[in-house]
């Protein structure tokens, strides 16, 4: 896990800051109060530092996908979590003995904003496939802009961007891979079809 891509917003401290993951660690979900995810980041990292338990915390991830859409004509990217309402942290939460280390314990149970374990008083920790693939779609998510809305053939959507400013058409093809829409418009009383990126329509009331 130690070349694992943390993404890190401009509430997060520098990767060099952040102690790597060594391969014993294990992962755990953590539950956060609703909205507090990127202060309970921030907390985590800076008290990494201060407390200096980066022999035992490592790392804190919030899966975050970048979404686009239109805004008064222009095209707009923000960031959106996959699991709002969660953090997920690297740690050493138990001993060679199976038991509970109080110094991690009590670190999670003493940072603000965090609610408790995803799974209770008992942690388990997060099976390594489960893991795999939650950092292998939050790499995806992150390589590639979606559209803040779900398209669908038969859509009816407004122009926001480009020569066809403020047409109205349906979606007649959907192209996932490449982030294009065809859409029939109509001009002059014809229907004809255009190819449009995602971010340039919007659905029609």
């Amino acid at each position: 896990m130690s070349d694992t891509a943390t993404p890190h917003s401009e509430d997060s401290l520098p990767a060099s800051d952040v102690p790597a993951t060594p391969a014993n660690a294990q992962w755990y979900a953590l539950h956060t109060l609703s909205g507090q995810e990127n202060k309970v980041r921030k907390n985590i990292e800076q008290r990494i530092k201060t407390e200096e338990i980066g022999d035992l915390i490592f790392e804190v991830v919030i899966p975050i996908e970048r979404v686009s859409e239109v805004r008064r004509g222009k095209k707009v990217e923000t960031e959106r979590k996959l699991y709002p309402g969660y953090v997920f942290l690297a740690m050493l939460l138990r001993g060679e003995d199976g038991k509970l280390i109080d110094r991690s314990w009590y670190f999670i149970r003493e940072t603000p904003g965090i609610i408790g374990f995803a799974d209770g008083d008992n942690p388990l920790p997060m099976p390594g496939e489960q893991i795999e693939a939650m950092l292998r779609q939050m790499r995806e998510r992150e390589e590639k802009v979606s559209p803040k809305v779900a398209f669908a053939v038969g859509d009816k959507v407004k122009v926001g961007d480009g020569p066809f400013l403020n047409s109205e058409g349906v979606i007649e093809e959907i192209d996932p891979e490449r982030g294009k829409l065809r859409v029939s418009v109509s001009m002059f009383g014809r229907s004809t079809p255009v190819e449009l990126e995602y971010w340039q329509v919007e659905k029609s009331a």
